[in-house]
């Protein structure tokens, strides 16, 4: 008998998911105060559960949107809010974790805390730890569409990237404010997957 010279068809594997190196990495969330703080949540713990441990920094104002001990659940660390939180000694101080990071990522990011790193300021611990830290930063505005086209807003964005500063965002829709227009957080998922991106791309600088 002649033998079959069928090619047997296989059946193509299944997709795997690719896993970015620059996991279990030292993320700064710094938190302001938008509306859009509330899905902070949601991207500390998305964070988390890529293996990263997450230090959650917030702005005094966030906090009317969301609190610091839901934060503080989510991240499985301490919340900072203030300097006065350095006075407990189980606190990271503000230079520690600007030390320590690998990633600082502000989401949301309002006009206010955008022109605070344009220009400098540091009377906040985020400002303080933005100013004080060599990681990369990564921005996600979320504002008021007319608030982000102003000359003012884009003059600052542009300042900070021309320091290196990596934006995502905003989108366009339905604002907040009633109005529609660009100015929208960006998608929680795709913050944290170019959070990924630009740990593994710094790893790979290193290296």
């Amino acid at each position: 008998m002649k033998r079959n010279s069928a090619k047997r068809i296989e059946k193509p594997a299944p997709r795997k998911v690719v896993r970015l190196r620059g996991a279990g990495k030292t993320i700064v969330l710094g938190v302001t105060g938008s509306i859009a703080a509330y899905k902070s949540a949601e991207l500390a713990s998305l964070l988390v559960q890529q293996g990263h441990n997450v230090f959650v920094v917030m702005k005094h104002d966030a906090a009317e949107f969301i609190t610091p001990l839901t934060l503080q659940t989510l991240s499985k660390n301490p919340v900072m809010t203030t300097f006065f939180d350095e006075k407990e000694n189980w606190r990271p101080g503000h230079i520690e974790l600007a030390d320590h990071a690998n990633l600082l990522l502000v989401a949301p990011a309002t006009a206010n805390i955008i022109a605070e790193l344009a220009h400098g300021l540091a009377n906040h611990p985020l400002a303080a730890i933005a100013l004080a830290t060599r990681a990369p930063i990564l921005i996600a505005p979320a504002m008021n569409g007319k608030m982000w086209s102003h000359l003012a807003t884009q003059a600052n964005v542009d300042l900070l990237k021309l320091r290196g500063v990596e934006f995502i965002g905003p989108e366009e829709g339905m604002l907040a404010c009633g109005y529609e227009g660009l100015g929208r957080l960006w998608k929680v998922e795709d913050i944290a997957f170019r959070a990924e991106f630009l740990l593994a791309r710094q790893e790979n600088l290193i290296a």
